[in-house]
């Protein structure tokens, strides 16, 4: 299932040229992330009160169409799980036309806070403790 957040682009996100800051895409991406837990069910003090934490261990940015001062993007977010430790999140950066603004792909896990290790099953894990477990399906 792919989620997904709607955000407009504020002047102070703006660089010299005009459009949005490199750094602002990796920020909207990270809110659509927090947001799918949200919904899931799994806001941020669940996660640290089952002792675990999300971890992005790679990030790529691939920055396809600009984005101005005032344009709404929807931002969305859908995780997938293979075998092991981590798991792939798959986003995109979408104009309002459906112009694919930014594509961002990382690996992340969900990090063990005692052990400070990866947990051996993030999916189940995160389903386990979710309120609605669909959403986290990829």
């Amino acid at each position: 299932m792919t989620f997904s957040v709607d955000v407009t682009v504020r002047g102070y996100e703006l660089d010299t040229q005009g459009h949005l800051n490199q750094a602002v895409y990796l920020q909207y991406a990270e809110h659509a992330r927090w947001e799918l837990l949200r919904a899931a069910g799994l806001p941020q003090d669940k996660l640290l009160a089952s002792g675990v934490g999300p971890v992005a261990l790679d990030v790529t940015v691939k920055f396809l169409q600009e984005l101005r001062g005032g344009d709404r993007v929807r931002v969305t977010c859908r995780f997938m799980y293979g075998e092991g430790k981590t798991f792939t999140v798959a986003q995109q950066i979408l104009k309002e036309d459906g112009t694919v603004a930014a594509e961002v792909t990382g690996v992340a896990g969900m990090l063990d806070l005692t052990a400070r290790r990866l947990i051996a099953d993030p999916a189940g894990h995160l389903a386990a403790l979710a309120d609605d477990p669909e959403l986290l399906k990829g």
